[in-house]
């Protein structure tokens, strides 16, 4: 029967407790390690990841492959819309052998292709 751990968080340094209920849980779910934060870091993190932090909200360091990795801002770059010669920006640089719409045609373009196909 498992017992009651007293873990060290890996953020703040201080112990925590990783009850028999949690660590039932934890199996219940597949999950193999112990927890490295305790409750409190944890809720941090997870909060942190969610007001934007690393890697547009998805993992930011906890084994997911993220490793604390901040996304640089995207570079973006100015080109004309080919279906209505407006200015436009876009997440990527124009090869000149494809159409570059702004966003408003882009919208109109997918709609009318989504209601022919049907």
């Amino acid at each position: 029967m498992n017992q009651d751990r007293e873990l060290t968080c890996r953020d703040c340094g201080n112990t925590f407790t990783f009850t028999v209920g949690e660590q039932e849980f934890y199996a219940s779910k597949g999950l193999e390690n112990a927890p490295r934060r305790c409750p409190d870091c944890r809720r941090a993190n997870k909060s942190s990841r969610s007001e934007g932090g690393s890697r547009g909200g998805g993992y930011s360091s906890g084994g997911y492959g993220g490793g604390g990795y901040e996304r640089a801002p995207r570079q973006m770059t100015d080109a004309v819309c080919a279906q209505c010669g407006g200015p436009t920006q876009v997440p990527f640089v124009p090869r000149g052998d494809r159409p570059v719409y702004c966003s408003d045609c882009y919208a109109q373009i997918r709609a009318n292709s989504y209601s022919g196909s049907r």
